[in-house]
Order: C-alpha cells, then structure tokens, then sequence
C-alpha cells in the first residue's frame, strides 16, 4: 500500500524507497558521522559529472583528427614543391649556356672567312722556275705531278697565285678596295681580309688556262679545257675546289681557286681547324714578309 501522502510520513522526492540503516552491512559501514544513506547519495552526482565530460572528449579527439589530417597534406606537398623549386633552380642555373649558341670557329670568322696564318718561308718550295710563285713543300710537290699530267693530256695549268703574305694580302683586300669603292662586306665576297686567306697557309693556289688566258680569275674559267680536267683529276693529286657554288662561307664562286689536302697539317686546316687555335702553322715575322710577286692584284678575286 502507497501510504505516501498521508498526514504524518515525509514526502521522498527521489521517488526511491527510505533505506534503513540496519539494512545495510556492517562492512560497508564507516566511522563517518554522516548518515551513510546521504552519503551514497552524495556520490551520484559525482559519477553524472563524469559522464558529462564526453562531449568535450569528442570535441578534441575531432579537432585533433582535423590537425593531423593538414598535417598530412601538408607534408604530401612539400616533396613536390621542393622538386618543383629545384627544377625552376636547374632551368635558371643552364638558361645562360643555352644563349651561348656560337661555335669557337663562328666567333672568330671575319665577313665570312676563317683566320689562318702564315707559314713559315722556310717551308716554301717554288712551283715555276721563275721562282715567282711558292706552295708548302708537299703542295708543290703534287701541284708539279699534276700540271704535268694535265699537260701529257694536252691541258695546259699555269699558276696565277700562291702563297701571299699578310702584308701582300693587305694591298690586295684595303688598297684595292680603295681604288673600286668598294664596302669591306663587298670586297670580302671576293678577297679574304688579310690574316684570313686560305694563301697564307701556302696550301691554296689560283690557276689558269695556259690557252685562254682571257678567263682568268674568272667565273667562265669553268668553261675551259683546264677547269674540266681539273675536277676530274684534282683529287688524285689532293686537290679540291675551295669555293664551289653557294658555299656555305657566303665568299663568291671561285673556279680557279684550289687547295691541297693531301696530308693531316692541310687537312686539320681547313676542316677541324677553323680557328686560328686550331691552325699548326707559325706565324709570320717582318723577315719572312717579301716583296709581292708577279700577279695582278687587280683581278676581281683574290682569296
């Protein structure tokens, strides 16, 4: 029977049955003064307390997760940016040799011709007995061995010009500039600067017909008898054609103008060493500068 209500019995709020002290073990009792019945209700609030601290729990655990997972990302980005910077860094670190595109020979090339220097006198050998016109001592020993092929053929070679000095190629590229009016890029497209000509290797030789006398240093040398016997037989005797047809050097075409590669200084010279480095030959003293020969330094070429 609920009795609660009636006059005389207190009211339990908690809505729980009064608990009797002299239910409860005696070894679960104290010395504690206070009534044990107020104190396990005193320790319900405490355990609520705990349960009430979870939500904050989640709350950091969550914020936590958030940190670490931009940790991550960042840490995932900073490997490509760091590769990213080194390959602008290597770009910026070749983009000045990549400016760099001229060869050794390019940069030291004047109006279109390669420097070469003079040979030595002493490595001279006349190819005319006349004594007028001089090539290395190997060229010349070829250049006789072919006109006397040439002339068992009935062609007749004869020399127009050799070997030339710095100073005897100086009159022919400023003095005879002067004299026509000419532009230095005009007159380079038919004679070389001096320290430039391909005569002051004494390896070069401007021929002619013997029979037209009429055509040389000319372009309409080609028609002669000579010109044709040349291409057909030079090689055997390491000659070529130094200025063939849209040569690659710009300088005008020179059918008579050839040059000896039949041993390895001729041939670094004029095909690994287009430098003046490159070149093995020493250079002229004011000794070995002589009086010009016999030719005529009015002819329209002269390289």
């Amino acid at each position: 029977m609920d009795n609660a209500g009636l006059p005389g019995q207190p009211i339990d709020a908690s809505g729980s049955p009064p608990i009797d002290e002299d239910d409860i073990p005696a070894a679960l009792r104290d010395d504690d003064d206070t009534p044990i019945v107020n104190r396990l209700r005193e320790d319900k609030p405490i355990a609520r307390s705990r349960y009430s601290l979870k939500p904050f729990l989640l709350i950091g655990g969550a914020l936590l997760g958030a940190i670490a997972f931009v940790a991550g990302i960042l840490i995932g980005i900073e490997p490509q940016l760091s590769s990213l910077n080194s390959s602008k860094s290597a770009q910026n670190t070749t983009e000045p040799s990549q400016n760099v595109t001229n060869s050794p020979a390019s940069d030291q090339t004047l109006l279109g011709h390669f420097p070469y220097q003079a040979v030595p006198t002493s490595e001279l050998q006349s190819i005319t007995g006349y004594g007028n016109f001089k090539l290395r001592k190997a060229a010349a020993k070829q250049y006789q061995a072919m006109v006397a092929a040439a002339r068992a053929d009935g062609v007749i070679i004869v020399p127009i010009s050799g070997f030339r000095t710095i100073a005897e190629q100086q009159h022919l590229f400023f003095d005879v500039k002067a004299q026509r009016g000419q532009l230095a890029t005009e007159r380079a497209e038919v004679s070389a600067p001096p320290g430039y000509s391909e005569h002051h290797t004494g390896y070069a030789v401007d021929i002619g017909d013997g029979n037209v006398p009429a055509t040389n240093l000319n372009p309409k040398f080609e028609d002669t008898k000579a010109f044709k016997w040349m291409k057909q037989n030079a090689a055997r005797f390491n000659f070529e054609l130094s200025f063939p047809r849209d040569n690659p050097q710009g300088v005008s075409y020179e059918p008579w103008h050839w040059r000896f590669i039949g041993d390895r200084n001729s041939l670094e010279t004029f095909y690994k060493a287009k430098t003046a480095s490159g070149n093995q030959q020493e250079p002229a003293t004011n000794s070995q500068v002589s009086t010009p020969p016999t030719q005529n330094p009015e002819s329209n070429t002269n390289n």
